[in-house]
């Protein structure tokens, strides 16, 4: 199988018919300086936002699949870094924040001397299915080993793992998560919207630092 390249939009593209801008994306757009939260706006549909990736020095960009669409003609400074820092939750020693009540991740990269020079923010992942196509492995109480790729949805099915665990067989569901992924940031659980499958993604548990 041939690996199909990546497209680069320049930042002079024209403005996209976005979709609904809910407020968890919302959120995450609030975090970014103003200039880049217009065009991220005005450039990107909302729900083919994969992750925001703004690096000291170079151009700002969006990856939405297939492709990057630049936020910016000009490069990230210190202080654009410094203000998304300020407007996420705290990092922990893994140097992962999020945002409290969302499942929205954001990781940095420091230099040496420990001072942020790059971030990585990826947009929370939606849960899309009934999890009919793994009830009945969760239901036998066998172990489970999730591999792959990032992005392909392994947080997903745990989190839809544990939903079924805590809902459908009225299990009490405790989940360690160092870098608070499962439940979203914050000391209270994330309880995701309905999704179109019908999948209700609510955790009763207990994410830990």
């Amino acid at each position: 199988m041939t690996a199909q390249p990546i497209k680069r939009v320049g930042s002079s593209a024209g403005r996209v018919q976005s979709g609904r801008w809910d407020e968890e994306i919302e959120l995450l757009a609030r975090a970014l300086p103003t200039d880049l939260a217009r065009a991220l706006h005005e450039r990107t549909d909302p729900g083919e936002l994969l992750e925001i990736v703004p690096r000291l020095g170079r151009e700002p960009e969006a990856r939405v699949p297939g492709r990057e669409v630049l936020l910016a003609d000009h490069p990230v400074s210190g202080s654009d870094l410094e203000h998304v820092a300020n407007n996420v939750g705290q990092f922990g020693d893994d140097n992962r924040a999020g945002i409290e009540r969302t499942l929205h991740r954001v990781s940095a990269i420091r230099n040496r001397s420990g001072r942020i020079t790059g971030l990585t923010m990826r947009v929370r992942s939606r849960c899309h299915g009934d999890g009919r196509d793994h009830r009945d492995i969760v239901v036998s109480g066998q172990s489970i080993l999730l591999l792959g790729r990032p992005g392909i949805g392994k947080t997903t099915m745990l989190r839809e793992c544990a939903r079924l665990l805590a809902d459908e067989l009225r299990k009490r569901v405790v989940i360690v998560d160092t870098s608070n992924e499962i439940g979203g940031d914050g000391d209270i659980p994330h309880r995701a919207s309905v999704a179109p499958g019908g999948c209700r993604c609510g955790l009763r548990c207990f994410s830990t630092r």
